[in-house]
């Protein structure tokens, strides 16, 4: 193999992160550090690895993607994803917090709605569980084809090949040193994505002029490209949108708030995560923009770029920069991947250990049996997500799409209303999450290509009425009810 810049870069980083992988392995003496990493995350740490964990590979591979092909029509995806992770980290995030701690410590989403509706026959987990598994596993194999998409393309490799190269790194860290090595790469690895984020759009700028003569080329090129609302239809926009409910729901986001050190530590975290977001967002929706007049100047450069749009970014980085600063700025995309496929797979590694292993099969399993069979089922479904990946012709966008709206119309409304709505019931929440979760799966397959609306938005709102009235039909108990006002009571004390 010849040994370019671009392998010792990449090398350099995975080694880095497996090194961190190992360091967090001395600081995990237990299956809570495993899994949460003792609730000892500071502002920092927790908004950076909210951050890394939620902008997977489509970060820099789909949206420049869309941005390429669409236009800025694609960026109402981006507004969406602003105002739903704002109104997550402002009105979610401490209640979460606070609200898992009082529930028995829980360690997981299924352990808390476990805990808040005391739902003693485990329906709730178990449902739960399985629907983190899914969509889950469908979420991993979007990790798992992005991986394989950068490695593919740098290093000239077959794709079945790529997809263990690309995994292989995440998987090692992950099952060494569990939640702590996850949190602290994120925080890495977040860094690189909003470096490569800045520095490539900015040099594509100057190499076309300046940011004004930049715009000028796309608008000479097809002016439709600069039009907000070209060929939008309100259906396309509320779909685009819709992303931002999303957040609400997703499980390895929603481990970071409970992580956290102390819900007064939230504020914090969620001006340095919000800044963090939206300066990557623009710095990924240039990259794609901007690359339209770069390509369009320079034909003979763009044929990977046509062939595949999601490969705007790579494209990009590789032809202008030398080899080494490429091999930085590609490493980002892999930081991007490693990130959310990491807490991924410990997502649902303490899902099988957590709710179906210690909370079905054996409740008195200890500390350490707990975290080697967490570390075994990091591998079982990585294996699992492979699998799932191993079609070439997968658009990571797509994957992440179904993935985010299961994850967002089977637990947002649960949670919501879980926090603020003290009738919700153990029904009521049970049967939302049935009817989220399977209204994701019928409308993809039947309605959304004809009727072009995003599955997540019949999907959120059924399960809300369905949480609403089936709640309405039956009574909390009263300690639920006196859980509710306590946790209420403690964060109008504390000002959250």
């Amino acid at each position: 193999m010849d040994y370019s810049p671009l392998h010792v870069t990449f090398a350099i980083y995975i080694l880095g992160m497996v090194g961190i992988g190992l360091a967090a392995w001395y600081f995990t003496r237990s299956f809570d550090d495993y899994i949460l990493g003792g609730r000892s995350l500071g502002p920092f740490v927790t908004a950076m690895s909210a951050g890394a964990s939620d902008m997977s590979g489509w970060l820099l591979l789909g949206l420049p993607g869309a941005l390429y092909a669409g236009g800025l029509v694609e960026a109402w995806i981006a507004i969406g994803l602003v105002i739903g992770a704002w109104a997550n980290w402002r009105y979610v995030a401490a209640p979460l917090r606070v609200y898992t701690e009082r529930c028995g410590n829980a360690l997981t989403l299924p352990d808390y709605f476990t805990h808040r509706f005391e739902d003693r026959n485990k329906l709730l987990r178990i449902v739960s569980a399985s629907i983190i598994l899914l969509f889950f596993a469908i979420y991993c194999a979007s990790g798992i084809v992005a991986g394989a998409r950068l490695f593919e393309s740098v290093f000239a490799i077959p794709y079945a090949q790529a997809m263990w190269w690309g995994a292989g790194a995440t998987i090692l860290y992950t099952f060494v040193g569990g939640f702590l090595a996850v949190s602290w790469t994120d925080t890495v690895q977040a860094t690189l994505m909003i470096f490569a984020l800045i520095v490539t759009p900015v040099f594509v700028m100057l190499s076309l002029g300046g940011p004004v003569e930049s715009v000028a080329v796309v608008e000479a090129i097809d002016p439709g490209k600069l039009d907000f609302l070209r060929g939008a239809t309100l259906v396309g926009t509320v779909s685009l949108l819709a992303w931002g409910l999303g957040y609400i729901g997703q499980p390895h986001i929603l481990a970071r708030f409970m992580a956290a050190e102390h819900a007064s530590r939230i504020p914090a975290a969620r001006r340095i995560s919000m800044t963090w977001m939206v300066l990557c967002l623009l710095g990924a929706m240039a990259c794609g923009f901007f690359g339209i007049a770069y390509f369009a100047g320079h034909p003979e450069q763009a044929a990977p770029v046509q062939a595949n749009a999601e490969r705007v970014f790579i494209q990009l980085a590789t032809v202008l920069f030398n080899p080494w600063v490429a091999g930085i700025l590609l490493s980002a995309i892999l930081a991007a991947i490693m990130s959310t496929l990491s807490c991924q797979l410990l997502v649902c590694s303490s899902a099988l250990t957590e709710d179906f292993y210690k909370g079905l099969l054996r409740p008195n399993a200890g500390q350490t049996e707990r975290v080697w069979f967490g570390r075994a089922m990091v591998l079982v479904v990585a294996v699992l997500a492979i699998w799932l990946a191993s079609n070439p012709e997968s658009s990571v966008l797509r994957l992440v799409s179904y993935a985010w709206a299961g994850f967002g119309a089977a637990f947002g409304p649960v949670v919501v209303l879980s926090l603020f709505w003290r009738r919700t019931t153990r029904n009521g929440a049970l049967a939302g999450m049935i009817v989220g979760a399977v209204t994701v799966v019928v409308w993809k397959l039947f309605y959304a290509a004809p009727s072009g609306l995003y599955e997540m938005v019949p999907a959120f709102a059924a399960a809300t009425l369905t949480v609403l009235g089936v709640s309405l039909l039956g009574k909390p108990t009263p300690a639920m009810l006196g859980l509710f006002d306590h946790v209420h009571g403690e964060l109008r004390r504390s000002g959250l």
